[in-house]
This record gives C-alpha cells, structure tokens and sequence, in this order.
C-alpha cells in the first residue's frame, strides 16, 4: 500500500511540477553541447500567407476582430484574410461581407470541418488559423512566419494571453496563471524538440503539411499539430506573436470549456497512438506522455485513490503520512472555499491555485465520461466571456 501511494504522488508531482525541473536541466545540458539559434529580426523573410478566421454567431465581437486583422502588419500583396461563419445565424456574415472575403454555408458542422472546407481556398505558403473572439499583436504574423525559413519547421503556434481587465475571479485569476505556467512549459518544449500543445487561439501550418480532420475532430489544432510533428518536422512556440482574450465570464463557463477540452484530450488520445511509439519518436514520445497524456488521464484519476490510501496509512502508522492527509485536507477545503467565494463575487488570491487545480482535474473526469458516451460534439457551445 506504500509503495503504491508514493508511485502515484510521484506521477501527480511529475505531472505537473517534476516535467518542468526535469525539462529545464536537460536543456542546460542541451545547451551546453548545441547553441541556440533564433531567426535573424533584420532578415526580411516574407512568404505568402493566409489569416483563416472561423466565426459562428460573433456579431457582438466581430468588427473590432476584422479591424484588428486588417491593421496587421504583413505585406498586402502578400496577405489574405478569410472568415469562415458556417452555420451563423446572427448577421456575423452580413457585417463582414463588405469588408473581407467570407465563406458560408447554413451547414454547421464544428470548426474542424469549417477549417477543412476553408483550406480548399488556401493557396499560400502560410496559412494562419486564429479564433474570432480574440485579438492579435501588429507583428503577430510576421513572428510566425519567420521560423518557416527553417526547413524542419512544419507549424508555428502563438500564446494565448488573458485579460483580467474586468474579470479577476478565481476562475479568471486561475485561468491566467495555468497559462502563464503552460507558456514556461511551451517555451521549453520548443527548445527542446516541439510544442505539444498549440495555442488553438493562434496556430500556423505549412499549407502543404496540413491534412482534413475527422469532422468530429474537437481539438482541432492539437491534432493537427500533432500529426505533423509525427511526421518528423518541429512544432515551434513563438511567444511574441499572441492572442488576447478576456477570461471566462464566471466559473460555470469555464468548467464547460474545460470539459470540451478534456473530451478533446481523450478523443486525441485515441487517435495519436503513433505517438505512443517511444522506439520511433522518442523525444515526442516523452515530451507529449509526460506534458499531455499525464495530466489529461493518469494524474486526475490518481488523486482520489491517493486521498483514500492517504486515510489507511495515516491510521495504520501516522507520522509523514497524518502530515500529507492533513495538507490534503486543507488542500480541498481552500479549493471548496474559493468556489464558495468565487459564487459570492468575492477575490482571493490566496485560493486560486487549489480552486483551479481541482476544477481542471473535476473536468478531466467529466471529459473522460462525456468522450466515452460520445456525447461531446464537435460542434460547440461558446462559452461567455468577460467583457474587454
């Protein structure tokens, strides 16, 4: 029973604290035995590109999204935006018509399909996927595009930044410090091989890698992305070309998008077990089980079973383990009490960290059981968010 429940403290560690440690010495030793190479700022490298927008029911949002894309600096000659709004039933298509070109059918069959039909139009070198409910940086397209020079770069992913201008609940606090974290993590998963994990709020591909997902596809730029570093080329994280959106509106909203996100996680799962293969890919490998696969099965289904073996072995020898179910204890009751505070409108910091981490892992859960009835379609629910 003890070594069981140190095994699985240790994965639940790992998975979320012990990857990062072990990312960052092995890329001091990289370094110490390859240099760092970046793409020269001054080195004009200005390939075709395509900025593909897919839109459902954003009339709210839509305007300030297609100025922000025309204000972009990228050569004109060289640059084309597209909206996609299948399936809108709002005026999103008739405020952007005059503007931009726009793609539409009364279909709607979820962004990976959208995606797949919009590609039909794509005849650049580049082309740039972005969700309409957030804003890009002036340079945005330029710091992507310029990893493409490089000939073992197949897809360049952004950062996703959130705005906690009007929204500093626990769910937006927490939600903007796991991305913080996960942009760390991202930053050195580049260095050492590939990302793992794009940013679907701003993605990049070669066109020519690029391949039409399962309809039902719900993480569309996670599969993507990663069916192209299977193929061998690298998945680069460019943090200064980035995406800001505001945080969910309150807790609800962000607990439904967890759970299509996990959902997504699963269905992922099984069908990138190529990525499984630790004798073909093994850098991928270990980069995508231990920053992916951990946290999105093994670490959230452990942390129960470590609870009710925590309560044995503190009965039974006491000492360390009635130390560790305490903490455990207060653990929860602080994550209880920021979901208590968080309905009361109420701020406190101190609570973010516990509320967020049992949020994600409930969501993993919820994910796990909705993938296995099949009852997450890929078509999805927009989830509220603050306002700018």
């Amino acid at each position: 029973m003890e070594t069981v429940f140190w095994l699985l403290l240790f994965i639940v560690f790992y998975a979320y604290v012990g990857y990062g440690m072990i990312l960052f010495i092995l890329l001091r030793i990289k370094r110490l035995f390859s240099k760092k190479t970046t793409p020269e700022r001054n080195e004009v490298f200005e390939p075709t590109v395509t900025l593909v927008v897919p839109a459902y029911n954003e009339e709210d949002f839509i305007l300030k999204k297609v100025e922000n894309c025309l204000q972009l600096d990228y050569p004109k000659d060289k640059f084309e935006i597209i909206f996609i709004t299948d399936g809108s039933t709002d005026r999103t298509k008739e405020l952007l018509e005059r503007r931009v070109k726009v793609l539409h059918e009364d279909r709607r069959a979820g962004k990976a399909a959208a995606e797949n039909r919009a590609m039909r139009f794509v005849k650049s070198d580049i082309v740039v996927f972005c969700d309409a409910n957030t804003l890009l940086n002036k340079n945005a397209i330029r710091e992507l595009v310029k990893h493409y020079k490089d000939p073992e770069v197949g897809a360049v992913s952004g950062e996703k930044r959130i705005m906690n201008q009007e929204a500093e609940g626990a769910s937006a606090a927490g939600e903007g410090l796991y991305w913080k974290y996960e942009s760390t993590l991202k930053k050195m998963d580049s260095e050492m091989r590939t990302v793992v994990g794009a940013a679907g709020e701003l993605i990049s591909f070669r066109t020519d890698l690029v391949e039409d997902l399962e309809e039902d596809t719900i993480l569309d730029d996670f599969m993507q992305s990663m069916r192209i570093a299977l193929k061998g080329y690298r998945v680069i994280y460019e943090p200064e070309a980035y995406a800001m959106e505001t945080a969910s509106a309150d807790v609800k909203e962000e607990l439904k998008r967890k759970v299509r996100i996990c959902a997504g996680g699963w269905q992922s799962m099984s069908r990138l077990l190529p990525a499984f293969n630790v004798f073909r890919h093994p850098l991928l490998t270990f980069l995508y089980t231990s920053h992916r696969v951990l946290r999105w099965s093994i670490a959230a289904f452990v942390l129960p079973i470590i609870f009710i073996l925590n309560i044995f072995l503190a009965n039974r020898g006491g000492g360390v383990y009635v130390f560790l179910l305490i903490a455990q204890i207060i653990f929860y009751v602080l994550a209880l009490l920021g979901w208590y505070l968080q309905s009361k409108k109420m701020k406190v910091k101190l609570l973010f960290v516990p509320f967020y981490f049992t949020l994600m892992n409930y969501a993993v859960f919820a994910g796990f059981f909705r993938w296995l009835r099949g009852t997450q379609k890929a078509t999805w629910e927009r989830a509220r968010r603050a306002t700018i």
